[in-house]
């Protein structure tokens, strides 16, 4: 059964906790990105996950909120311009938010990011402000994980 838009408002606007560190890792199909992926806890038991994903290379930085019975139901991506199902565009800074007609299709230019790329960290801190996810974890700057790895 899809989500509808009632569902996804009440599990966004929920308590949202991610206890653990942010690990960055190289990915699966060996680009020069490093992504993650962290269990999200909620009062309400919604099986949940962030994944993140940060390319310097290819100047991107994307985090998604995904309902594992659903997929991504709210993302952020900064990098890189988005196409609408409406033939609008929009910006390298935006957001998809989860709606019944478009599913998680059709972004938006949010006012409530100010960091940039060169800045995963804060930027993080923003994207979970508006997701209502309290992360009591510590995340390190990618690049400076990489460095660490080496």
């Amino acid at each position: 059964m899809p989500l509808t838009d009632v569902e996804f408002d009440s599990i966004l606007i929920e308590e949202k906790y991610i206890r653990s560190n942010i690990v960055w890792s190289g990915d699966a199909d060996h680009s020069p990105a490093l992504e993650f992926r962290a269990d999200v806890e909620s009062i309400t038991g919604s099986p949940m996950f962030v994944h993140g994903r940060f390319n310097k290379s290819a100047g991107t930085l994307n985090f998604a909120l995904v309902l594992k019975t659903t997929g991504r139901i709210y993302a952020l991506d900064l990098g890189k311009a988005h196409h609408n199902p409406g033939c609008t565009m929009v910006g390298e800074r935006h957001k998809h938010r989860w709606s019944e007609q478009y599913r998680d299709k059709e972004a938006y230019e949010p006012d409530d990011i100010t960091a940039g790329i060169d800045d995963p960290v804060s930027v993080w801190k923003e994207f979970c402000a508006e997701a209502h996810i309290c992360h009591t974890g510590e995340m390190i700057h990618p690049e400076i994980q990489e460095e660490l790895q080496l």
